[in-house]
């Protein structure tokens, strides 16, 4: 019951805080540490993501005109701009990535009935990147390509069924997106979706020998020749789909098997992707399907950099970015986690929208997130009290 309590404290209800208190000693997060805990920088920080504050100022600013409350929110140290860049700046970040892990392994079963193009068992993902364009005078450690450029790469796994990321880890811009499948752990049986940005045959031949499959983009200068046509149903829709081997000796050596060679039409827009796959069992529209499904993960970029404060960053040392990139995605997926309990129709956004202006309300979580269903409520009433 929410007996009264800010919306704020109902919605960090479902923070699992023995999870954070764990992460907290396991890096030392409390050495030296007086009064501003690591509890209530996470919650300045969650407060900041969900009102879109744009600065340390600001967040200070907006949390000391509601003082007599923070209390009740479960702030207990004392609000500065000093105490909370000091704590981004010198906290281990890694408290806050492990802390999202955890709510990723709550969320991801939350979505486990989430259906997939061609009743796929396993675990799909979609592996991209998007970067993060900075000031390289502000930060000089995010080098990139070109001179004069600066940036940060958010390369994500992304959970096709939840749209939720497994797997984030930021570089300079300068990396290489091919080198992020070093850093994952192949899934037997799972399907990885990937752009032709990933097209290495010796990481590719790695994962298939681990049992994962992988549809991906072919560039445009790959060297194949034709095995074997497989019949096609629909010509509209997939117009060659082939058994090919590379050509090329060198090619051959990294990645000696047979590959699938899908060539397909997109129906509302007439173009044609060609994919690679060793994936042989499903169906070549439902592999189109699950290529086109990669474009969740574009999504997720557009939607937390344009709901999430992670483009404009509260601090210039690496540590201080990871910390604020982490939790963000802490709170977008403790949102996800929050839809799902609670049986919410509405979107993210929606749900992000509404909490942004609700938070120090004291309303019952579900009907300030269900407001259709509390002004019925209010109808209903009404209309009881027009009878005496």
């Amino acid at each position: 019951m929410h007996q009264g309590r800010f919306v704020f404290a109902q919605l960090m209800d479902h923070l699992p805080l023995d999870a954070f208190r764990a992460a907290i000693g396991r890096y030392q997060g409390h050495h030296y540490v007086k009064r501003f805990s690591c509890l209530d920088q996470f919650l300045c920080m969650a407060f900041a993501q969900l009102t879109g504050r744009e600065s340390l100022r600001d967040i200070e600013l907006c949390l000391r005109a509601h003082q007599a409350k923070l209390y009740h929110l479960g702030i207990r140290g004392r609000i500065a701009r000093s105490t909370l860049a000091d704590a981004n700046e010198k906290r281990d970040w890694r408290i806050f990535s492990d802390f999202a892990q955890h709510l990723i392994r709550q969320a991801i079963p939350l979505y486990a009935d989430t259906p997939l193009a061609g009743d796929l068992q396993h675990a799909a993902y979609a592996l991209d990147s998007t970067t993060i364009e900075v000031c390289l005078s502000a930060f000089p450690w995010a080098r990139a390509p070109r001179a004069g450029n600066g940036g940060i790469k958010l390369h994500t796994l992304l959970d096709v069924r939840s749209s939720i990321p497994t797997v984030i880890h930021l570089t300079e811009s300068r990396s290489h997106d091919v080198h992020m499948l070093d850093r994952i752990t192949p899934e037997r049986g799972a399907l990885y979706l990937m752009d032709r940005g990933y097209l290495d045959f010796a990481r590719l031949y790695a994962l298939h020998c681990q049992g994962a499959y992988f549809v991906m983009r072919a560039k445009y200068n790959l060297q194949a020749r034709r095995r074997y046509s497989h019949p096609v149903a629909d010509r509209n829709l997939v117009r060659s789909d082939q058994t090919v081997v590379l050509l090329r000796q060198v090619a051959r050596d990294k990645y000696p098997l047979p590959l699938r060679k899908l060539r397909l039409r997109d129906p509302d827009t007439g173009e044609q992707v060609v994919l690679l796959t060793n994936q042989f069992s499903l169906e070549a529209t439902a592999i189109g399907q699950l290529y086109r499904d990669r474009w969740r993960i574009e999504i997720f970029f557009r939607w937390i950099k344009q709901h999430l404060r992670i483009k404009a960053f509260y601090g210039r040392s690496p540590n201080a970015v990871l910390v604020q990139v982490w939790i963000a995605v802490g709170v977008y997926v403790l949102i996800a986690i929050l839809k799902k309990r609670l049986g919410l129709p509405a979107s993210l956004y929606e749900v992000l929208q509404i909490l942004g202006i609700t938070l120090f309300e004291k309303t019952q979580l579900e009907c300030a997130l269900r407001p259709e269903s509390s002004r019925s409520d209010e109808s209903e009433a009404s209309n009881q009290l027009n009878l005496f």
